[in-house]
């Protein structure tokens, strides 16, 4: 299965909003059905009939509730038929994540009877680290079915509903970034470290696999031919993998070090990246991923400095240019100073503190060595 995914993560691009899997639920309108859905919350009610089915997943979140994170309600449902009585089984999800995933712990009740039954009351604990904002509840009847029942399955006689649910008094996840590729996280020098946990506050964006993902975004710095990236000691099975903007593959590892993941790429000729943390299948956890470079290209720096003059300097110093941009990195590999050259050849980078950096011209091929002694 790992390899099945990871070839169809080869060929797939990673830009399309994550949603909830609505090719579920049932093929035929007769027989086993789910015939009432009763809930009140802070705010709202559900009031739901089921007869007649409706094929597929019936959408039915108009009709929200409000829960507060913390607190215990009571969801009930009366699994039913609108045909013939056969025995099946039914489940209830809530995604109190918000990872438009419905994961196996999110899981509120299970039922297993034939119609016609007695009503199910269900005690809904919210936890107290719901994600604050609109989510879902899906509840699944199916004929004949075994339990755990799969939220995404589509099967003959049954059904399948989402409902509307509204966390409050929740986690506040408005200042986590790092969701999305509009949203990423700034690798701004290298090396670079980063702790997080994608169990909470991340959702599902990226294509390989249904666990939460975060990105991180690095503008790659001409001084490194190399990055290394690591996630070894994270507490779960995770997968790493870069691509470019326009969605393109370039290195991705499922188990490098154990169940968790590193590699190295080369960045020549590579402008932005995003680099992808998350887990295989449905996991997710904390983890550290670390940045370092094997390989800082001081060799591309060339021997002869004339194309800058003078240096060392104070800050200012012309360039054989006039005309483009002008970037100037730190030993880091971070941009600390860019600058666009129109008709002259003069560059004022009096603001930088003493040190050696590194230019990049426009007629330059390699970076030069800039030393700056006020």
């Amino acid at each position: 299965m790992k390899q099945f995914l990871l070839c169809v993560f080869l060929v797939i691009t990673t830009f399309s909003q994550s949603q909830y899997c609505m090719l579920a639920g049932p093929t035929s309108t007769v027989d086993s059905n789910v015939k009432s859905v009763q809930m009140s919350g802070v705010v709202g009610t559900i009031s739901h009939l089921g007869c007649p089915g409706v094929l597929g997943v019936q959408n039915l979140t108009t009709q929200n509730v409000t829960l507060n994170a913390g607190s215990t309600y009571s969801l009930s449902v009366e699994f039913g038929t609108c045909g013939g009585n056969y025995a099946g089984a039914g489940q209830v999800w809530i995604d109190f994540d918000q990872n438009m995933v419905f994961d196996p712990s999110e899981s509120v009740g299970t039922w297993v009877g034939t119609p016609p039954s007695v009503v199910t009351v269900f005690v809904i604990n919210v936890p107290a680290n719901a994600q604050n904002g609109i989510t879902r509840m899906r509840i699944t009847q199916k004929e004949q079915g075994v339990l755990p029942l799969d939220p995404c399955a589509s099967f003959q006689w049954g059904s399948t509903m989402d409902f509307g649910i509204t966390i409050a008094n929740g986690m506040d996840c408005s200042g986590y970034i790092g969701d999305n590729t509009n949203d990423p996280i700034i690798v701004s020098a290298i090396p670079f470290s980063d702790t997080r946990d994608n169990s909470y506050c991340y959702s599902n964006d990226n294509l390989v696999y249904n666990s939460p993902d975060i990105y991180y975004r690095y503008d790659v710095a001409p001084i490194y031919n190399f990055l290394n990236l690591s996630l070894c000691g994270a507490s779960f099975d995770t997968f790493l993998s870069v691509i470019d903007l326009n969605g393109n593959v370039i290195a991705y590892n499922d188990d490098n070090c154990g169940s968790q993941s590193s590699l190295s790429f080369s960045t020549l000729g590579l402008g932005t990246v995003f680099i992808i943390v998350e887990g295989w299948g449905n996991q997710m956890g904390s983890y550290t991923l670390n940045m370092e470079s094997s390989d800082v290209g001081l060799h591309d720096v060339m021997g002869d400095n004339s194309s800058l003059y003078p240096n060392p300097n104070q800050g200012e110093f012309n360039t054989t240019s006039v005309v483009g941009p002008v970037k100037i990195y730190n030993l880091m590999g971070a941009l600390v100073f860019e600058t666009v050259l129109i008709d002259t050849n003069h560059i004022n980078a009096s603001v930088l503190p003493n040190g050696t950096y590194f230019v990049q011209t426009p007629e330059q091929v390699s970076l030069q060595k800039l030393i700056i002694n006020k």
